[in-house]
């Protein structure tokens, strides 16, 4: 049997009472329902429920062309279930019957979740009255809905009421009650587009990911307009192979995830666009994700005892970063790269030396018959006291030895340079990596990026971090380079806190991680 949503009735008090008293910290009394009630014209009082049992409830009140919601709760037991989105649907389509042109409301600047709610039914903020709620001196965010009554507010009412019906036949579901979320992930940073289907965060239904290695390699690096051509080529195909492969329908869907940064701005503006229409077309809710915070996240999929707080190492293309994550959601950059990230330097030489590109994995595999101690190439901010890293000069270094070698007539023994260019790379990693942890006190080290499926580097930080006593996760291979199941595990994540991300969102090349 579905949820449903019907008028909330005297007999109904008792249940809304306890969802009151639950939810706010100056409730509404008996004798305030009861007034309210029996107004007649301009109100409507709607409760959500199943099996008998009340679950929710909200109102709105006309005045004038607007109609304000007065309020909506829903049981703790069962919140991120859809449930509080059938609500405000059904109770916008009343608004509409009684006369409305506008939605409004205020809602507490704190309450993440309510506001991620009311902004992806197509409220906007427009404005703040400060110290509103006097017991405890927070402002109010005033939210705002576009006209309902033209044919761009008409359309989005329509899929709001479609989503509702879903969102009531889904409940109890497998999808809800048991298994978690269904979430689609999109990801299009740099040269993968990826897609994946999760459930509850960990479970895998599908995972696919069309790679564009061969197109950049001629060019010995990734070249952004290529990758946006190729991703617009790729995406539908990816997404319907994902769904697909996991046996749903966009219908089964609880939200889409997708990557908005960072990364090569047209390549994410091609994701973005793609999960945003979706959203759009389905009224399935759409979450943001931190790229950086998906290659974290990979380590909850390889090990599900990974908790905060913890140290994270993420070394990439693009990216070296080290990072302090007290609690999930909360990101704290120790230190990162002052010029070129970790598997940039590695491309660099593999190009200066004709190898080919990705120059990691070809460097990596050549280091394994080298001496590590052959070339003492410098280690640069090992002893700085800090936790930045550069490259750059180790790379010049690297170029000008091969130089000297060849311009001295001298033939270069490249497995020999490659695991002592590699050595220098990983004893600064290391050394900053094990004084983290050991300053912060944390007992979880996670490693993520394409540079992670280094062997050399995972052997050295496992080592290096059992002697500390310190857990260490690493994902996979195949969580390592850029995919869209990472993306999709922190995209439930953010579901469950009730994030939502807008439809007017914007790609961002340089979206930084502890800036959410």
């Amino acid at each position: 049997m579905s949820a449903v949503v019907r008028d909330m009735e005297p007999r109904d008090l008792e249940a809304v009472l306890a969802i009151e008293g639950e939810s706010f910290p100056m409730p509404w009394t008996r004798i305030m329902f009861e007034n309210e009630m029996c107004i007649e014209g301009g109100r409507a009082w709607l409760v959500v429920e199943h099996d008998n049992k009340v679950l929710g409830y909200g109102g709105v009140a006309l005045m004038a062309d607007e109609a304000h919601v007065m309020n909506l709760a829903i049981h703790d037991g069962v919140r991120h279930r859809g449930l509080g989105r059938a609500l405000l649907a059904h109770l916008a389509v009343r608004a509409r019957q009684l006369g409305a042109r506008h939605l409004t409301l205020e809602v507490r600047e704190r309450n993440r979740s309510a506001r991620a709610l009311y902004e992806a039914a197509g409220l906007k903020s427009v404005g703040v009255r400060p110290g509103y709620y006097s017991e405890t001196g927070e402002h109010a965010v005033i939210m705002w809905s576009d006209d309902i009554t033209h044919p761009g507010g008409e359309a989005r009412l329509e899929l709001l009421r479609r989503r509702a019906e879903q969102d009531l036949l889904a409940y109890p579901g497998d999808t809800t009650d048991e298994q978690g979320p269904l979430v689609l992930a999109i990801e299009s940073s740099c040269d993968e587009t990826a897609a994946a289907v999760m459930r509850g965060g960990r479970e895998v239904l599908s995972s696919v990911v069309a790679t564009q290695v061969d197109f950049h390699a001629r060019f010995g690096g990734v070249v952004p307009e290529i990758a946006s051509r190729k991703h617009t080529e790729a995406i539908v195909a990816v997404v319907q192979e994902a769904m697909d492969e996991a046996g749903t329908v966009f219908g089964d869907l609880d939200a889409i995830a997708v990557t908005h940064g960072p990364g090569l701005i047209g390549a994410l503006v091609v994701g973005l666009a793609y999960a945003k229409g979706l959203s759009f077309a389905t009224g399935i809710p759409l979450v943001g994700v931190n790229h950086l915070e998906g290659h974290i996240f990979a380590n909850v999929l390889a090990d599900p005892d990974v908790q905060p707080p913890l140290v994270a190492l993420v070394v990439s293309g693009g990216h070296t970063s080290l990072l302090h994550v007290p609690e999930w959601g909360v990101y704290r950059t120790l230190g990162e790269t002052l010029d070129d990230a970790a598997g940039e330097a590695f491309d660099k030489v593999a190009k200066f030396l004709g190898l080919g590109y990705p120059g990691g994995p070809i460097l990596s595999k050549l280091a394994e018959d080298g001496d590590p101690a052959a070339i003492d190439f410098p280690r640069a901010m090992l002893h700085s006291g800090d936790y930045q890293f550069s490259l750059s000069g180790l790379k010049t270094a690297v170029i000008n030895h091969i130089r000297h070698e060849r311009d001295a007539g001298r033939e270069i023994d490249i497995p020999d340079l490659a695991a002592s260019f590699q050595e220098a790379v990983i004893d600064v990693q290391v050394a900053k990596a094990v004084r983290a942890v050991k300053e912060l006190g944390v007992r979880w080290f996670c490693l993520g990026g394409g540079v992670a499926a280094n062997p050399r580097l995972r052997d050295a930080l496992g080592q290096a971090m059992a002697a500390e006593g310190v857990g260490v996760s690493v994902p996979p291979l195949s969580l390592c380079t850029d995919n869209a199941a990472m993306i999709a595990a922190a995209g439930t994540w953010r579901y469950l806190q009730g994030e939502r991300l807008g439809l007017d969102a914007e790609a961002e090349a340089d979206m930084r991680l502890d800036e959410r």
